[in-house]
């Protein structure tokens, strides 16, 4: 059971880096912390599909972390 948890983590974390890089750069600068850089642009065809897939790639690390973090085998 841990083992086949720890490989599902480190596919989802390979799945993580490389949907992150695969993402264009939007020269967000400094304007992307207050969230105004949103505002003029919305990610279309591809970076909404990248989008999902790193969000659902992320939350299954995290749910897989924190059960590896509760069992303690």
């Amino acid at each position: 059971m841990k083992v086949l948890l720890i490989g599902i983590q480190i596919i989802s974390a390979i799945v993580v880096v490389v949907t992150v890089l695969m993402h264009s750069a939007k020269g967000e600068g400094l304007g992307g912390i207050g969230g105004a850089a949103k505002l003029f642009g919305t990610p279309k065809g591809l970076e909404q599909g990248l989008d999902k897939i790193t969000t659902s790639a992320v939350i299954i690390f995290l749910v897989v972390s924190l059960v590896l973090g509760v069992i303690k085998l």
